[in-house]
């Protein structure tokens, strides 16, 4: 392992207790908004000439809030930003409790939208630049697991739905009271956690840093957590391997991983699964939210293992068994054992290609810009997910599968680059290292 060497004296503090919950519910709450669109709008009756915009309401807002933030969380910090999208949280929240008409639903759940992106997105930033080195990856994809773990749920509240035929109030109810927990929970968690050092002292705020990290940590612990910041800032990397590894390649990397992910995730749990077995809908999708949550706890290794063989192990994975559903279509649609085999295993080569994905885009790039490159990473990634969920819809199931195998096609291509020219930031690796500074 090149560069700077494991700091064994950095421990595991109770500001880092903090901060990895407070990370892992605003995941948890931007999965929750995002799944809450298509709920919330059948809540009223919305316009028929609105329909083809309720399909991509949700994504658009999302990416909106992304766009906007990224930048925001680099101008003025990672831990403003968060103070932003929490108060963006608490005035869509209140809205969507009351709102009785579809023009303040979406109102409401454009705010929240907004609030969504900008909180996923800073947290994949800042995560990375605040957790100890040998814990920042698998922090980061135990945090990233938190969404896996709201699809879970979803996937519980969507059988208890279906089988109490709930009311649009107990609905609303149930928003109302998750989200005043939650942004409870993350106002009193960032109360007790710091701006993140690495922007600080990129920003010249040297001083500031020094207290960010006395207050939090200790003495002891502020004064090791800045150590290796600090020697970066005055030995800087290898200008050749800059050159390597340059922005473009991690741009093509990032973006073609994260495109796939966004758009293909979805083929059996909500495409096929309804049109051959829909009276099991919801436990279908019980079944791949769990499947997802419980395979993420390969997170927990993220500091031991290569993230360059797990991004190719999930694209790959993926790749093959989606090329395989569209080869027995004639089996597995005659029987349901097979259909759920089939999709827990697809959704096991999905997560770990989606948590490694997500861990990467956000750890390659220069602190002074971490937050916008991630910012249009995602905005681009989701943005072109957009027409996909039009073709979807306009196109055969055959079509879908056909869509689905040359997105993940187009996600292995990047997967592959990056094993052939990319770096390794698994294993340990520092945030400086992994994003070349």
């Amino acid at each position: 392992m090149s560069g700077v060497a494991v700091d064994t004296r950095e421990r595991w503090t109770s500001t880092d207790s903090w901060l990895f919950w407070s990370f892992g519910l605003g995941m948890l709450l931007e999965n929750y908004i995002f799944s809450l669109a298509p709920v919330a709008t059948g809540w009223v009756k919305v316009p028929k000439v609105l329909d083809q915009l309720m399909l991509s309401w949700a994504p658009i807002w999302l990416i909106i809030g992304i766009i906007i933030f990224g930048p925001i969380a680099d101008r003025f910090g990672r831990k403003s930003t968060f103070y932003l999208t929490m108060a963006l949280y608490a005035v869509g929240g209140i809205i969507l409790i009351f709102a009785h008409t579809y023009v303040w639903i979406l109102i409401a759940l454009a705010l929240l939208l907004l609030a969504s992106g900008g909180e996923m997105n800073t947290i994949m930033v800042a995560s990375h630049e605040m957790m100890p080195r040998l814990h920042r990856s698998k922090t980061m994809m135990m945090e990233l697991n938190f969404i896996n773990l709201g699809a879970f749920l979803l996937g519980i509240l969507a059988v208890i739905s279906s089988a109490w035929n709930s009311s649009e109030t107990f609905q609303k109810s149930t928003v109302g009271v998750a989200l005043i927990i939650v942004l409870f929970v993350l106002f009193l968690a960032r109360t007790r956690t710091p701006e993140s050092i690495r922007w600080l002292m990129r920003q010249g705020r040297r001083e500031q840093a020094e207290a960010e990290a006395i207050r939090y940590y200790g003495e002891e612990q502020g004064r090791i957590r800045l150590e290796p910041v600090q020697k970066r800032i005055e030995q800087p990397s290898d200008s050749m391997l800059k050159k390597r590894v340059s922005l473009g390649l991690r741009f093509y990397v990032t973006l073609t991983t994260a495109f796939a992910g966004s758009a293909g995730f979805g083929l059996m749990t909500y495409t096929l699964a309804p049109n051959f077995f829909p009276k099991l809908t919801s436990t279908i999708i019980l079944i791949a939210g769990a499947t997802g949550f419980f395979s993420g706890f390969f997170g927990l290794f993220g500091d031991r293992w290569s993230r360059k063989k797990l991004l190719l192990t999930g694209y790959l994975g993926t790749f093959i068994i989606t090329v395989l559903i569209y080869f027995t279509l004639g089996a597995w649609s005659k029987s349901l054992a097979l259909f759920i085999i089939l999709l827990v295993i697809l959704n096991v080569f999905v997560n770990i290609g989606y948590l490694t994905e997500d861990a990467l885009k956000g750890e390659v790039w220069p602190t002074h810009r971490r937050g916008t490159y991630t910012a249009i990473v995602r905005f681009v990634s989701i943005g072109l997910y957009i027409p996909t969920i039009y073709i979807s819809y306009a196109i055969s199931l055959k079509g879908n599968m056909v869509m689905n195998i040359i997105i993940w096609a187009i996600g292995l291509t990047g997967a592959l680059l990056w094993v052939a020219r990319g770096i390794e930031t698994g294993k340990g690796v520092s945030i400086e290292e992994a994003s070349l500074e």
